[in-house]
């Protein structure tokens, strides 16, 4: 027994732990295509060294897709170990979910004990926004895991005072910039917070290294996008939704300052009126419903769409739209889409990806309070019970860290408060502070408790009760879909808990392992809640492209926009017809989407070449280079959709006109055959050129 005390096993984590893999990857094996955006680009990447160093959307390097690459290189390693699967591009992410909650244990325990940090562990595992995406080959996860491993080393660096644990903290910073962008700066105030408040050198040597750490974050980050755009655009990929074909345009812009302002242009041609991304065309903004590519939108006309879109923005719609009838009966517009949860009861708005109203009150809006807010209640109340004993001559390493979760978790609100342009699972961001100030809170409150330190002391039943009618709030909408026990059940349990916590300190008999245990309790109910909603994209199964957690946020809402797969496949007549008939040509055929192409890619690792990035302000052929294609020989067959969804929004209308003018339309009879949607959509035409 001593040797098993001694050791640093936790058998406690390890069970956690376990949790936490089963909610990110249990059934991962039944996602096929995932993310096809993202898929489809694994799939190009694992044909040349040339698209994996650009992260190419295509076989032919023609535009990559609309972030940085080094997730993706990630997953085209699994990709390339495992095969190409849907498990194989999710299993990075999953793999760094279960990071993050050993990460956040490891950064809590030193300085708060091993109860807190195994309550925050849990706390990390159980945040339902965390299980959604880990879940997927979306990019969060491990951004988060990367953020979460660079605070490792800035505490260590902090401890130790050793420049080198300090640098590689922003070093790792950068490689965050290089899988989102800015997204991975929201964090940068509490790293330089921290350093300053924490870090025990000389202010002459303390300056140095932060001015070193803070040119290796620089150098670490610019390093992918000074390359490639030091390398001429003939040369390379089209660098896709960036509107200037920039990769610094892409960064500061589309992946930058219009996630604040809401202004989803790219600074190119084809936005959509009003500074949209062009995800409409034939529609007016603000108007009536828009045509789609020319057609019709998926859905609307008998049976629910199975989606539009897979990439990262647009892929997925929940939110606000025209208001109208999908044809089965069930109204969409106004406070959501289909059975989302805009119109849930007491729901609010949500805009186009259902993320509310802006204002300071949005990440308690029912649109973003399932997805990682559940604890702020308790948040507040166990930093209060920190920050009670902080006085000048005592400022000790637990405010010094509760500062830095705090300079975390304050910007990250802020901007997603009043943010134009995100998408829910963005909110994965608030995770890791909000589940490490949960644990360091109960720590402060459970010693004021325990300690009946005056007015402290009636902290943790308040913060318990609070928090559980905060619970309550976020569930009760939802007990026409779930049923009302578990709104009750969160609301009851809260009550109990508090009420207990109450009476043993009103009578001051009980023995402390008891009451201790009380307290543990008192926090653990209070993630009934919030574990129920992690494992919703089990029960009720997933949505890849924008995932969430919640009812709503996989499989009812993914009966609406953005379900799980968008694609239906591989046309087999087609691909047979498209290899018999291939004559030498590098490229099996082109399409106009990656929607389109993704099957070919993914299931069959052909060479296709996709006309257009996700957004239509992407350029990445004209007639002149198209004509050029054709005539070296790489391609002769081109399959133009009239309705595809996806990259581009059916493209540049001179790319179209020109392959109708100079192509021959296959007859449909020879290549169709008898499968259906959009594998065997549109017209095949054989391109050929003098």
């Amino acid at each position: 027994m001593n040797v098993i005390r001694k050791s640093r096993f936790d058998a406690i984590l390890l069970l956690i732990s376990l949790l936490a893999a089963v909610l990110y990857g249990y059934g991962i094996w039944n996602d096929h295509y995932v993310n096809t955006y993202y898929t489809t680009a694994v799939g190009s990447m694992l044909q040349s060294f040339h698209n994996f160093f650009f992260a190419s959307l295509d076989s032919a390097g023609s535009v990559t897709v609309d972030k940085p690459p080094v997730t993706f290189w990630i997953q085209t390693l699994f990709a390339w170990v495992f095969g190409l699967h849907g498990w194989s591009v999710i299993l990075p992410q999953a793999l760094g979910g279960v990071g993050s909650v050993l990460l956040v244990y490891a950064l809590v325990k030193p300085s708060f004990g091993r109860a807190a940090a195994r309550l925050a562990a849990l706390v990390m595992a159980v945040t339902p926004v965390a299980a959604a995406v880990s879940r997927t080959n979306n990019i969060d996860a491990m951004l988060v895991f990367t953020l979460l491993l660079a605070a490792w080393f800035l505490f260590k660096g902090a401890r130790t005072g050793k420049a080198g644990s300090l640098i590689a903290a922003f070093a790792l910073i950068g490689v965050g910039f290089n899988e989102k962008m800015l997204q991975a700066y929201m964090v940068l105030p509490a790293f330089y917070l921290f350093y300053l408040l924490a870090v025990k050198l000389k202010w002459k040597k303390k300056l140095g290294v932060l001015a070193a750490s803070t040119a290796v974050l620089l150098a670490v980050s610019l390093s992918w996008a000074v390359i490639v755009d030091s390398i001429p655009a003939d040369k390379r990929p089209y660098m896709g939704s960036s509107g200037t074909n920039s990769v610094l345009n892409l960064a500061f812009g589309y992946n930058g300052v219009s996630r604040l302002t809401g202004d989803r242009s790219t600074g190119g041609g084809g936005g959509m009126p009003g500074g949209g991304s062009g995800m409409f065309r034939g529609g007016q903004a603000g108007g009536g419903m828009p045509s789609w590519n020319g057609g019709e939108m998926p859905g609307m006309n008998g049976a629910p769409g199975q989606g539009i879109g897979n990439g990262e923005d647009g892929r997925g719609m929940r939110g606000q739209m025209p208001s109208g009838d999908d044809g089965s009966g069930r109204q969409f517009g106004g406070q959501g889409f289909g059975e989302g949860r805009g119109g849930a009861p007491g729901g609010s708005g949500g805009g186009m990806f259902n993320t509310g109203t802006a204002g300071p009150l949005r990440l308690f809006q029912s649109a973003l309070s399932g997805q990682a807010s559940w604890m702020l209640p308790f948040v507040l109340f166990g930093c209060i019970g920190i920050f009670a004993s902080l006085r000048r001559r005592n400022f000790i390493q637990q405010h010094k860290e509760a500062l830095f979760w705090l300079a975390w978790l304050v910007p990250v609100m802020g901007f997603f408060s009043i943010a134009g342009f995100f998408h829910q699972y963005y909110l994965i961001m608030m995770a890791p502070p909000v589940a490490a100030l949960a644990g360091a809170g109960w720590q402060r409150l459970w010693t004021y408790y325990s300690e009946r330190a005056t007015w402290l002391s009636w902290l943790l039943p308040v913060a318990v009760l609070a928090t559980a009618a905060f619970g309550w709030y976020i569930v009760h909408p939802y007990d026409a879909t779930i049923g009302a026990g578990w709104s009750i059940t969160i609301l009851a349990a809260g009550i109990v808990a508090a009420l207990l916590l109450i009476v043993l300190r009103v009578i001051r008999s009980a023995g402390r392992p008891f009451t201790r245990t009380a307290a543990v309790l008192g926090l653990l109910v209070l993630l009934i809640g919030p574990t129920y909603w992690a494992f919703t994209p089990i029960t009720y199964g997933g949505n890849s492209m924008t995932p969430a957690a919640g009812p709503e946020g996989g499989g009812m809402g993914g009966r609406g926009f953005g379900g799980r797969e968008s694609t239906s496949g591989v046309n087999e007549s087609l691909l047979t017809y498209l290899k018999e008939h291939n004559t030498g040509e590098k490229y099996l055929f082109a399409a106009m989407d990656y929607s389109t192409a993704g099957p070919y890619i993914i299931d069959e690792g052909e060479n296709v070449v996709i006309l257009n990035g996700f957004n239509a302000s992407d350029v990445p052929y004209t007639t002149d280079t198209l004509k050029e294609m054709v005539a070296s020989g790489k391609v002769k067959y081109f399959l133009v959709s009239s309705g595809g969804m996806g990259g581009g929004r059916g493209g540049n209308s001179e790319i179209t006109s020109w392959i109708t003018e100079n192509g021959t339309e296959v007859p449909a009879s020879e290549w169709q055959g008898n499968g259906g949607g959009m594998g065997a959509s549109g017209t095949l035409y054989e391109v050929t050129v003098q």
